[in-house]
């Protein structure tokens, strides 16, 4: 199993990938982070987030590209775009000061932050999907188990009872993991509802948030819970969705005709989405 995400959401900025293989931003591009004009034959997207708004700037965009190279572009302070010789790689997430991917035998890299030990992944094995936090790193497994490193300080690691997982996602202090069955389970901060996902059902796709946690239904419409301080939950009249992301305070969703709606905090112009066209799901 490999995931090709066409769309990432930051703090400040929103990334898209075009079905021709070129990407887009739209936000805060002030670290560079919106430096991929000349990136090419791309199928897989990831945006580095930042929880607070302090780290003012401080993120980074993510592209895997179809021969399994991996490029980066943006704040490089922790040495998180450093991804030049990664080779083989099938799928790539991208965190606070992070970033991870799979390498096709199942092994996973990381570089960027390492304080909190969110890096710690070299022993992993047989990973089939990554997602990242802000200090916490997750993993499912072939067998749908999860893996967790990092910090554990709201149990946001605490997922070695999962089984049966397809997807993860990780937000600031939580985590959310897919079923095979449809169904969603969480950890981590309940402080605004983020994890109450118990009730979801026919779920095909799941994003977290910092705050809030999204997820899409098996017929287009999409369900979300947790911070709505921004409007990022105010997603209930879209219909027709193939993807979705969820950054810091906003959300965005991939109609199936290759637009995308956003809804957010929009203060930076990550929202500003409405003139994107042929935004497509890679297959895996």
């Amino acid at each position: 199993m490999t995931h090709a995400p066409p769309l990432a959401a930051g703090r400040r900025h929103s990334v898209g990938r075009r079905s021709d293989g070129d990407v887009v931003v739209a936000g805060n591009t002030a670290a560079g982070e919106g430096d991929v004009g000349q990136w090419q034959d791309v199928i897989a997207v990831a945006a580095g987030n930042v929880h607070s708004a302090r780290n003012t700037g401080r993120s980074h965009t993510v592209g895997l590209r179809a021969d399994g190279i991996v490029l980066a572009a943006g704040w490089n302070g922790d040495g998180q775009c450093e991804v030049s010789a990664w080779r083989g790689i099938t799928a790539v997430a991208a965190g606070w000061r992070r970033t991870l991917g799979i390498r096709a035998d199942g092994t996973v890299l990381a570089v960027g932050r390492t304080v909190e030990g969110q890096c710690d992944v070299a022993g992993w094995r047989s990973v089939v999907a990554v997602g990242c936090g802000d200090w916490h790193s997750v993993g499912v497994l072939a067998d749908g188990a999860a893996v967790a490193v990092g910090n554990n300080r709201s149990g946001q690691c605490a997922v070695g009872q999962w089984r049966d997982l397809i997807a993860v996602s990780a937000g600031y202090l939580h985590t959310v993991g897919l079923r095979a069955d449809g169904s969603v389970v969480a950890v981590g901060t309940r402080a605004a509802g983020e994890c109450a996902v118990g009730s979801w059902r026919d779920v095909t796709s799941v994003a977290a948030g910092s705050h809030h946690t999204v997820g899409m239904l098996a017929g287009g419409r999409v369900v979300a819970v947790g911070d709505n301080t921004c409007g990022q939950r105010d997603v209930d009249g879209w219909q027709g969705i193939v993807a979705i992301a969820a950054g810091a305070n906003h959300t965005l969703g991939l109609r199936a005709d290759g637009t995308v709606v956003a809804a957010g905090a929009d203060l930076n112009g990550q929202c500003n989405v409405t003139g994107w066209r042929g935004i497509r799901r890679s297959r895996p």
